[in-house]
Protein backbone atom coordinates (compact mmCIF):
# COMPACT_ATOMS: atom_id res chain seq x y z
CA UNK A 1 0.00 0.00 0.00
CA UNK A 2 0.91 3.82 -0.87
CA UNK A 3 -0.46 6.95 -0.42
CA UNK A 4 -2.04 5.86 2.52
CA UNK A 5 -4.67 4.12 0.33
CA UNK A 6 -6.28 1.11 1.51
CA UNK A 7 -6.31 -2.45 -0.21
CA UNK A 8 -8.90 -3.01 -2.98
CA UNK A 9 -10.19 -5.58 -1.71
CA UNK A 10 -10.49 -3.79 2.24
CA UNK A 11 -12.62 -0.98 0.30
CA UNK A 12 -14.72 -3.85 -1.39
CA UNK A 13 -15.43 -5.73 1.39
CA UNK A 14 -16.62 -2.88 3.23
CA UNK A 15 -17.79 -1.02 0.53
CA UNK A 16 -19.70 -2.66 -1.46
CA UNK A 17 -19.74 -6.15 0.61
CA UNK A 18 -20.48 -6.10 4.40
CA UNK A 19 -22.20 -5.01 6.83
CA UNK A 20 -20.44 -4.33 9.86
CA UNK A 21 -23.39 -3.13 11.82
CA UNK A 22 -25.53 -5.72 10.85
CA UNK A 23 -22.78 -8.83 11.99
CA UNK A 24 -22.42 -7.37 15.43
CA UNK A 25 -25.84 -6.71 16.35
CA UNK A 26 -27.18 -9.86 14.69
CA UNK A 27 -24.72 -12.73 14.67
CA UNK A 28 -23.82 -14.61 17.59
CA UNK A 29 -20.57 -14.22 18.10
CA UNK A 30 -20.72 -10.49 17.09
CA UNK A 31 -22.70 -9.54 19.80
CA UNK A 32 -20.38 -11.19 22.16
CA UNK A 33 -17.64 -9.01 20.19
CA UNK A 34 -19.96 -5.93 20.98
CA UNK A 35 -21.25 -6.51 24.41
CA UNK A 36 -17.52 -6.97 25.42
CA UNK A 37 -15.77 -4.59 23.70
CA UNK A 38 -18.32 -2.20 25.97
CA UNK A 39 -17.37 -3.70 28.73
CA UNK A 40 -13.95 -3.56 28.57
CA UNK A 41 -13.50 -0.14 27.33
CA UNK A 42 -16.17 0.82 30.29
CA UNK A 43 -13.38 -0.52 32.63
CA UNK A 44 -10.63 1.83 31.17
CA UNK A 45 -12.69 5.07 30.22
CA UNK A 46 -12.72 8.17 31.86
CA UNK A 47 -15.65 9.50 33.25
CA UNK A 48 -18.21 11.56 30.96
CA UNK A 49 -18.08 13.77 29.37
CA UNK A 50 -14.84 13.26 27.54
CA UNK A 51 -13.39 13.52 24.13
CA UNK A 52 -13.48 9.69 22.48
CA UNK A 53 -12.17 10.47 18.75
CA UNK A 54 -13.19 6.50 16.69
CA UNK A 55 -10.66 5.72 14.66
CA UNK A 56 -12.24 3.31 11.98
CA UNK A 57 -15.52 3.54 13.78
CA UNK A 58 -17.41 2.18 10.64
CA UNK A 59 -21.19 3.01 10.88
CA UNK A 60 -21.18 4.32 14.04
CA UNK A 61 -21.83 1.50 16.19
CA UNK A 62 -19.27 1.95 19.37
CA UNK A 63 -19.89 5.86 18.91
CA UNK A 64 -23.91 5.48 19.60
CA UNK A 65 -23.51 3.70 23.02
CA UNK A 66 -20.30 5.86 23.78
CA UNK A 67 -23.26 9.10 23.02
CA UNK A 68 -25.77 8.04 25.14
CA UNK A 69 -22.79 7.44 27.79
CA UNK A 70 -22.38 10.82 27.59
CA UNK A 71 -19.37 11.28 25.71
CA UNK A 72 -18.39 13.70 22.95
CA UNK A 73 -17.69 11.31 19.96
CA UNK A 74 -15.90 12.12 16.96
CA UNK A 75 -15.85 9.48 14.16
CA UNK A 76 -13.14 8.91 11.06
CA UNK A 77 -13.20 5.86 8.81
CA UNK A 78 -11.87 5.70 5.16
CA UNK A 79 -15.25 4.03 3.70
CA UNK A 80 -17.30 7.05 2.57
CA UNK A 81 -20.82 5.18 2.71
CA UNK A 82 -19.76 4.46 6.52
CA UNK A 83 -19.12 7.99 6.90
CA UNK A 84 -22.84 9.36 5.80
CA UNK A 85 -24.44 6.25 7.93
CA UNK A 86 -22.37 7.89 11.83
CA UNK A 87 -22.91 11.44 10.37
CA UNK A 88 -26.84 10.35 12.17
CA UNK A 89 -25.28 9.59 15.41
CA UNK A 90 -21.94 11.54 15.90
CA UNK A 91 -19.97 14.01 13.42
CA UNK A 92 -17.81 11.73 11.07
CA UNK A 93 -15.69 12.24 7.98
CA UNK A 94 -13.91 10.22 5.60
CA UNK A 95 -9.93 9.45 6.79
CA UNK A 96 -7.50 7.63 7.34
CA UNK A 97 -5.96 6.21 10.96
CA UNK A 98 -2.40 6.68 9.18
CA UNK A 99 -2.77 10.47 9.00
CA UNK A 100 -5.40 11.94 11.44
CA UNK A 101 -6.65 15.43 10.96
CA UNK A 102 -6.56 16.49 14.54
CA UNK A 103 -4.36 18.54 16.41
CA UNK A 104 -2.07 17.20 19.04
CA UNK A 105 -3.40 16.25 22.55
CA UNK A 106 -7.00 16.88 21.30
CA UNK A 107 -8.33 13.98 22.53
CA UNK A 108 -8.81 12.04 26.13
CA UNK A 109 -9.76 8.54 23.95
CA UNK A 110 -8.60 7.64 20.83
CA UNK A 111 -9.96 4.16 19.97
CA UNK A 112 -8.80 1.95 17.22
CA UNK A 113 -11.27 -0.81 16.65
CA UNK A 114 -10.67 -1.94 12.83
CA UNK A 115 -7.86 -0.27 11.75
CA UNK A 116 -4.99 -2.93 12.60
CA UNK A 117 -6.83 -5.65 11.24
CA UNK A 118 -5.69 -4.30 7.86
CA UNK A 119 -2.50 -3.02 7.72
CA UNK A 120 -0.50 -6.08 7.19
CA UNK A 121 2.71 -3.96 7.26
CA UNK A 122 4.03 -3.10 10.71
CA UNK A 123 4.94 0.15 9.41
CA UNK A 124 1.36 1.15 8.40
CA UNK A 125 0.32 -0.24 12.15
CA UNK A 126 3.01 2.01 14.18
CA UNK A 127 2.01 4.61 12.20
CA UNK A 128 -1.32 4.71 13.15
CA UNK A 129 -0.27 3.96 16.69
CA UNK A 130 1.92 6.94 16.69
CA UNK A 131 -0.68 9.08 15.01
CA UNK A 132 -3.27 8.44 17.86
CA UNK A 133 -0.57 8.92 20.54
CA UNK A 134 -0.22 12.47 18.65
CA UNK A 135 -3.75 13.51 19.06
CA UNK A 136 -4.65 11.80 22.91
CA UNK A 137 -4.11 14.16 25.71
CA UNK A 138 -1.07 13.05 28.21
CA UNK A 139 -2.82 10.73 30.41
CA UNK A 140 -5.26 9.85 27.87
CA UNK A 141 -6.42 6.14 26.62
CA UNK A 142 -5.74 4.33 23.67
CA UNK A 143 -7.61 1.27 23.24
CA UNK A 144 -6.85 -0.72 19.77
CA UNK A 145 -8.55 -4.07 18.48
CA UNK A 146 -7.01 -6.62 16.10
CA UNK A 147 -7.55 -10.14 14.90
CA UNK A 148 -6.36 -13.19 17.03
CA UNK A 149 -3.45 -15.13 15.00
CA UNK A 150 -5.56 -18.19 15.64
CA UNK A 151 -8.89 -16.55 14.94
CA UNK A 152 -9.04 -18.32 11.74
CA UNK A 153 -8.44 -21.92 12.80
CA UNK A 154 -11.46 -21.86 15.55
CA UNK A 155 -13.24 -19.86 12.75
CA UNK A 156 -13.20 -22.70 10.28
CA UNK A 157 -14.12 -25.44 12.34
CA UNK A 158 -17.28 -24.20 13.37
CA UNK A 159 -17.89 -24.18 9.31
CA UNK A 160 -17.01 -27.79 9.51
CA UNK A 161 -15.00 -27.45 6.56
CA UNK A 162 -11.26 -26.89 8.05
CA UNK A 163 -10.57 -30.48 7.04
CA UNK A 164 -11.06 -29.72 3.25
CA UNK A 165 -8.04 -29.07 1.15
CA UNK A 166 -8.90 -25.56 -0.02
CA UNK A 167 -9.66 -24.25 3.63
CA UNK A 168 -6.68 -26.39 5.37
CA UNK A 169 -4.03 -24.97 2.83
CA UNK A 170 -5.38 -20.95 3.18
CA UNK A 171 -5.71 -21.36 7.03
CA UNK A 172 -1.86 -22.62 7.21
CA UNK A 173 -0.88 -20.19 5.38
CA UNK A 174 -2.45 -17.68 8.06
CA UNK A 175 -1.16 -19.62 10.74
CA UNK A 176 2.08 -19.31 9.06
CA UNK A 177 2.56 -15.50 7.57
CA UNK A 178 -0.19 -14.00 9.95
CA UNK A 179 -1.74 -12.01 6.63
CA UNK A 180 -4.75 -13.00 4.49
CA UNK A 181 -4.13 -12.07 1.28
CA UNK A 182 -8.29 -11.48 0.48
CA UNK A 183 -8.00 -13.11 -2.49
CA UNK A 184 -12.14 -14.44 -1.91
CA UNK A 185 -14.30 -13.86 1.51
CA UNK A 186 -12.57 -11.69 3.65
CA UNK A 187 -10.28 -8.69 2.97
CA UNK A 188 -6.67 -8.29 3.69
CA UNK A 189 -6.22 -8.81 6.76
CA UNK A 190 -3.22 -8.74 9.76
CA UNK A 191 -3.54 -11.44 12.34
CA UNK A 192 -1.91 -10.44 15.90
CA UNK A 193 -0.15 -12.04 18.24
CA UNK A 194 -1.39 -10.95 21.68
CA UNK A 195 2.47 -10.06 22.75
CA UNK A 196 3.25 -8.48 19.47
CA UNK A 197 -0.01 -6.11 19.87
CA UNK A 198 1.37 -5.35 23.56
CA UNK A 199 4.87 -4.61 21.71
CA UNK A 200 3.29 -2.21 19.04
CA UNK A 201 1.66 0.00 21.50
CA UNK A 202 4.21 0.03 23.92
CA UNK A 203 7.01 0.79 20.68
CA UNK A 204 4.41 3.92 19.93
CA UNK A 205 5.25 5.13 23.32
CA UNK A 206 2.00 4.06 25.16
CA UNK A 207 2.82 3.17 29.22
CA UNK A 208 0.56 0.24 31.74
CA UNK A 209 -0.50 -1.79 28.26
CA UNK A 210 -2.94 -4.69 29.01
CA UNK A 211 -4.31 -7.00 26.29
CA UNK A 212 -7.46 -8.92 26.74
CA UNK A 213 -9.40 -11.70 24.69
CA UNK A 214 -12.84 -9.74 23.42
CA UNK A 215 -14.81 -12.97 23.01
CA UNK A 216 -12.34 -15.46 24.83
CA UNK A 217 -12.10 -19.44 24.72
CA UNK A 218 -15.27 -20.54 24.04
CA UNK A 219 -16.75 -18.07 21.56
CA UNK A 220 -16.01 -20.76 18.68
CA UNK A 221 -18.96 -22.77 20.67
CA UNK A 222 -21.20 -20.39 20.36
CA UNK A 223 -20.47 -20.06 16.86
CA UNK A 224 -20.62 -23.55 15.98
CA UNK A 225 -24.04 -23.84 17.50
CA UNK A 226 -25.34 -21.03 15.26
CA UNK A 227 -23.34 -22.63 11.68
CA UNK A 228 -24.21 -25.62 12.12
CA UNK A 229 -28.09 -27.29 11.64
CA UNK A 230 -30.30 -26.82 14.37
CA UNK A 231 -32.16 -23.56 16.25
CA UNK A 232 -28.87 -22.52 16.76
CA UNK A 233 -26.91 -21.03 19.83
CA UNK A 234 -28.83 -20.99 23.70
CA UNK A 235 -29.36 -17.94 25.41
CA UNK A 236 -27.58 -19.78 28.44
CA UNK A 237 -24.68 -20.99 26.00
CA UNK A 238 -23.93 -16.97 24.67
CA UNK A 239 -24.02 -15.99 28.41
CA UNK A 240 -21.69 -18.69 29.73
CA UNK A 241 -19.12 -17.89 26.56
CA UNK A 242 -19.24 -14.33 27.74
CA UNK A 243 -18.42 -15.43 31.80
CA UNK A 244 -15.80 -17.80 30.45
CA UNK A 245 -14.07 -14.73 28.88
CA UNK A 246 -14.20 -12.90 32.14
CA UNK A 247 -12.91 -15.42 33.61
CA UNK A 248 -10.00 -15.71 31.47
CA UNK A 249 -8.92 -12.06 31.80
CA UNK A 250 -6.21 -12.97 34.54
CA UNK A 251 -4.70 -16.03 32.45
CA UNK A 252 -3.08 -14.31 29.39
CA UNK A 253 -2.19 -18.12 28.08
CA UNK A 254 -6.04 -18.20 27.16
CA UNK A 255 -5.63 -15.02 24.57
CA UNK A 256 -4.93 -17.43 21.89
CA UNK A 257 -7.64 -18.80 22.09
CA UNK A 258 -10.25 -15.76 21.50
CA UNK A 259 -11.28 -14.24 18.13
CA UNK A 260 -10.22 -10.76 18.77
CA UNK A 261 -7.81 -8.76 20.88
CA UNK A 262 -8.11 -5.38 22.75
CA UNK A 263 -5.16 -3.46 24.06
CA UNK A 264 -5.28 -0.33 26.00
CA UNK A 265 -2.14 1.82 26.81
CA UNK A 266 -1.66 5.26 27.86
CA UNK A 267 -0.23 8.28 27.20
CA UNK A 268 2.63 9.27 29.82
CA UNK A 269 2.25 12.39 31.58
CA UNK A 270 5.58 14.58 31.30
CA UNK A 271 7.55 14.14 34.61
CA UNK A 272 6.28 9.95 34.59
CA UNK A 273 7.62 6.95 33.36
Amino acid sequence: MSNLELAPSVMRYYGEMKNEDSRLRSSADGRMELARTQELLRRFLPSPPARVLDVGGATGIHAEWLMKDGYEVTLVDPVAHHVETASSVCPAYVGDARDLREPDNSFDVVQLLGPLYHLPDADDRQTALSEAHRVVKPGGLIAAAAINRYASLFEHVSYAHLHTDVMRKSVSKILETAVYDGARGFALAYFHRAEELAAELTASGLTDVQVFGIEGPAWSLVKTAEQQPGEGPTEELIASAVEAARMADPYPELLAASSHLLAVGRSPVAGTH
